[in-house]
C-alpha cells in the first residue's frame, strides 16, 4: 500500500474509505518491446483520456491506485521507474508524463498478467472498502482482461471505460471490452459519460446495488 512521488500541495488527500477505486494497469511503461510501436500509437489516445478520468475521480475523493508490473526483478522501485520512463529517451515516455503518479496516489507490484494474483490489491481494496473497481490501462486484451476477470472472481463490480484502455491492436481491444462485458458483467460505458459522483457516493451505489 506503498504511496508515491512528490505531495500535491504539501498534502496527502487519499481517502482512507472509498466504495469505488480507479485502478492504472501497466501504465508506466517504457514500451520498449516488439509491439511497443503499435500499442504506443493506441495509448496516446488512452492516455489523455485516462488523466482526465484520474483528475475528476480523485477531485470527488475516489482513491487512484497503479497497478505496475515488476519486470522480472522483486528489487524494483516504483519511484526510479517512473524516473526512468519520464529522464529516458524511451517510446513510452509521452504516456507516462501524462499519467505521472501523485504523492498520494497507492501503486502495487505485479509478477504476473493480473494485478491482484501475489499481490497485496485485495487487501488495499477491503482497507478502503471499495467494492466497485474502475479498470483502465494496457494491455487491454492482455493485462487489463486478467485483471478483471480476477475481480470478477472476488464479486467486485466492474468497470471498464471503452477509451481508456489501449492494445496492440484495435480489433484485439474490441474483442476485450466486448467479453468483458459479456462475461464478467463489466460497464464499458466511455470515461466522458461515467457518472463519477454516484460512484464516489457508497449509499447511491448500495441503492443501485
Amino acid at each position: 500500500m506503498t504511496k508515491t512521488i512528490e505531495p500535491e500541495n504539501g498534502r496527502n488527500h487519499a481517502p482512507d474509505n472509498a466504495p469505488t477505486a480507479l485502478l492504472l494497469i501497466d501504465v508506466i511503461n517504457d514500451l520498449e518491446f516488439d509491439g511497443g510501436d503499435d500499442l504506443l500509437e493506441h495509448a496516446l489516445p488512452m492516455a489523455k483520456a485516462l488523466a482526465e478520468l484520474k483528475r475528476r475521480a480523485k477531485s470527488l475523493g475516489i482513491p487512484v491506485i497503479y497497478a505496475n508490473d515488476n519486470f522480472g526483478r522483486w528489487r524494483s522501485d516504483f519511484t526510479k521507474l517512473v524516473r526512468y520512463c519520464l529522464d529516458s529517451d524511451v517510446r513510452g515516455r509521452p504516456v507516462v508524463a501524462q499519467l505521472i503518479p501523485e504523492e498520494d496516489d497507492y501503486f502495487v507490484l505485479k509478477p504476473k498478467h493480473s494485478a491482484f494474483f501475489d499481490t497485496n490489491l485485495q487487501l488495499l481494496l477491503r482497507y478502503l472498502g471499495a467494492t466497485t473497481t474502475i479498470m483502465t490501462g494496457m494491455a487491454g486484451d492482455i493485462c487489463v482482461l486478467f485483471s478483471a476477470n480476477d475481480a470478477y472472481m472476488r464479486d467486485l463490480r466492474i468497470i471498464v471505460p471503452s477509451d481508456c484502455i489501449a492494445s496492440e491492436d484495435t480489433e484485439r481491444n474490441r474483442q476485450a471490452l466486448t467479453l468483458m462485458q459479456r462475461v464478467l458483467k463489466a460497464d464499458i460505458t466511455a470515461s466522458t459519460e461515467l457518472d463519477l459522483e454516484k460512484l464516489s457516493d457508497r449509499k447511491s451505489l448500495d441503492h443501485c446495488g
